[in-house]
């Protein structure tokens, strides 16, 4: 899956444009094929096990699912959807979490702005609409944004501007992107979006659909585990 980071991304050669068009042949049926079966995976192809990982927000009989992104990663506003209708799909066991990633430079603010709508309960009514605003009406910068410019965005759903830069600086969402700089440092996530199950596997898929596919297979694993364990 493409994602965004500080690497270079490399130009597409001829041959994976002659594959890509030979898959389109086989679109149909790949659509319909099931999740690959939680065996079948291959650690370093589909998956990276993190050594001694743990989930960023542990809650019992629950399987985790982190969703590291950014707001100004045009591949995570590209994901989201996909991701969105997956999640609407999931059992009551699994907890999807957002991380936004806190790597440095214009990705601060943002990440500062999603644990602030956070804290007044904000995200599902925003979430979308941060990603329109930046990729798609381009109402706020990827980069060079303040937190005033970012409360302005959040007083149309209303809060006070004030209040909401803020909380954007104050002391309990710094603790918060302390915790998400910690988790993404020891998960060793180098790019958004990225998906982590359980805290313990990184999912390294290559498209979108790929991406869920492994996850939904990884996710099986872990709820057969936590089946293991009450036994």
């Amino acid at each position: 899956m493409m994602f965004h980071s500080a690497l270079p991304i490399s130009s597409r050669t001829r041959f994976a444009r002659v594959v890509a068009t030979a898959l389109l042949a086989v679109l149909p049926l790949l659509a319909c094929a099931a999740p690959p079966a939680a065996d079948a995976l291959v650690a370093g192809t589909d998956y990276a096990v993190i050594a001694d990982g743990a989930p960023f927000e542990p809650r019992p009989g629950k399987i985790e699912v982190v969703e590291v992104f950014g707001y100004t990663c045009p591949h995570c506003a590209s994901f989201e959807p996909a991701l969105q209708e997956w999640k609407q799909q999931q059992k009551a066991d699994v907890n999807v979490v957002s991380v936004p990633a806190p790597f440095g430079g214009y990705w601060i603010p943002y990440a500062q702005a999603f644990y602030a709508a956070q804290s007044m309960n904000l995200v599902e009514r925003t979430h979308r609409d941060m990603f329109r605003a930046i990729h798609e009406e381009r109402r706020l910068p990827v980069g060079g944004a303040t937190p005033r410019d970012i409360a302005k965005f959040y007083a149309g759903y209303g809060v006070d501007a004030d209040d909401f830069a803020a909380a954007m600086t104050g002391k309990p969402v710094h603790e918060k992107l302390v915790a998400a700089r910690d988790f993404l440092s020891r998960s060793e996530v180098e790019g958004t979006p990225t998906l982590i199950v359980a805290g313990k596997y990184r999912v390294l898929g290559k498209t979108s659909e790929d991406v869920l596919r492994i996850t939904d297979a990884l996710v099986s694993r872990e709820r057969s585990t936590l089946a293991q364990q009450k036994k």
